[in-house]
């Protein structure tokens, strides 16, 4: 016999040339039917203009769920923290109010004196005008 097996079940020639098995060439078939199919699917994707603007929007949407979702976060966290300080800041009863007004008073005297001599002024002003 001119021909003796070689690796893997292949013949080997005379010459040296690897032949196939029917069992290789089966599996190659095989191979390029898979890679076919796979690449009939991609065109027919490209080609599903519908198929595309559906996935286009979805995209988008999902897109615009997160930013939504980090901005109620953002902005949740941002309320909550103006309302505690807003509660810090608010009296809880008149006169702890009025202790406020006078601890202020008290430590921004010139500008209180400042801020009611103007404002005196100003009604001074306006008596004056409506008189005369």
């Amino acid at each position: 016999m001119d021909e003796e097996r070689g690796g893997e079940g292949a013949l080997v020639s005379d010459n040296g040339e690897t032949e196939r098995t029917p069992e290789q060439v089966r599996a190659e078939i095989e191979q390029t039917r898979q890679e076919l199919g796979e690449t009939v699917e991609a065109l027919a994707a490209k080609t599903d203009i519908k198929g595309q603007a559906r996935q286009a929007v979805n995209d988008a949407r999902a897109t615009v769920d997160e930013k939504v979702a980090e901005v109620k976060h953002s902005v949740g966290g941002t309320a909550e923290s103006l309302t505690a300080s807003g509660r810090r800041a608010t009296p809880r009863t008149v006169s702890e109010a009025g202790i406020q007004a006078s601890r202020f008073i008290r430590e921004n005297r010139p500008a209180v004196i400042a801020v009611g001599a103007l404002t005196l002024g100003i009604l001074i002003g306006r008596r004056r005008r409506s008189r005369g």
